[in-house]
């Protein structure tokens, strides 16, 4: 008989699917396939002055824990300064986006709450690196309910 019961992962340290998008990168732990579509979980290393623009998932929640370097991020009108250790929450239907500010790059963990919303990253690491077709970004964002504010 078949079940769609989540199985245990183990993924070591430096280990999971790597992605890269528009100039992070991104590496999947453990994804909605894994988790019986609860959440997935991402590891990012994001170059200093990178970051995504303002938008607003429809679906998801989405929480960041800064495991190194200082992020800015911007949620629902809060101007948030980061450093290592620091969690933000970031509803579903609030505008965010987040900036590494450092020297250094900044590495964080991502939840994306339900799973789902990491296949977008899948689709955009497939789009050619430089410069971003902001049509083809926009298309797919649709499709995931993304919505650029």
């Amino acid at each position: 008989m078949a079940t769609d019961q989540p199985c245990p992962k183990l993924v070591p340290a430096g280990e999971g699917r790597v992605l890269h998008v528009l100039g992070e990168t991104l590496v999947c732990k453990v994804v909605g396939g894994e988790t019986g579509g609860a959440y997935a979980l991402l590891e990012i290393q994001t170059p200093p002055q990178v970051g995504p623009p303002m938008h607003v998932h429809r679906r998801e929640d989405e929480g960041f824990y800064v495991l190194g370097g200082t992020y800015e991020l911007r949620v629902g009108g809060q101007v948030l300064r980061t450093s290592t250790g620091t969690f933000v929450f970031g509803p579903r239907g609030i505008p965010h986006s987040y900036l590494s500010e450092g020297p250094a790059p900044g590495r964080q963990l991502a939840t994306i709450t339900p799973a789902g919303f990491e296949r977008f990253f899948e689709e955009l690491s497939r789009l050619p690196p430089s410069p971003p077709d902001l049509e083809a970004l926009k298309g797919i964002a649709r499709k995931y309910d993304l919505v650029f504010a």
